[in-house]
């Protein structure tokens, strides 16, 4: 994508970015909610849980897509990674050089925080990401799992 600008997130950036996060949410199948997309600006607006927040500009000053990571700890290795959360690309900007753009700028900022890795899950039949992804970087083995929490 000519002219692609990788850069952090900034308050500017809200409208266009609920929109892209609430594209996001409708792909995986999510029920739309505001709420939630406030929630999730809001941490990446104030650093909270240490989120951070990057957006693909393109030469016409649209924000065309996103990604969202945070710091984790990775007590077995001894290191700490970056999460990826949230990789969303605009429909009319798919498969112009966003979403890689967005995945070399998370490896970047791995290198400069002297993190291990950057990590990140998709969905199994993700194949379009999947293809993406998988010219960046290795996929693992692992299965994950989610449990609720129990109250007693």
């Amino acid at each position: 994508m000519p002219d692609l600008l990788i850069r952090d997130v900034q308050s500017s950036d809200r409208d266009e970015w609920a929109t892209l996060y609430a594209g996001y949410r409708e792909f995986y199948r999510l029920d739309p909610d505001s709420a939630i997309v406030d929630t999730v600006w809001t941490w990446i607006a104030t650093g909270e849980h240490t989120m951070r927040g990057l957006v693909a500009v393109d030469a016409r000053g649209a924000v065309v897509a996103l990604a969202n990571l945070h710091t984790v700890a990775r007590p077995s290795m001894g290191v700490t990674a970056l999460y990826l959360d949230d990789l969303f690309t605009a429909p009319t900007a798919r498969g112009r050089g966003a979403g890689a753009a967005l995945l070399a700028r998370a490896a970047e900022l791995a290198a400069e925080g002297g993190h291990a890795l950057v990590r990140w899950i998709t969905a199994s039949d993700n194949a379009t990401a999947r293809r993406l992804y998988d010219q960046h970087a290795t996929a693992t083995s692992w299965v994950t799992y989610d449990m609720p929490p129990v109250r007693r």
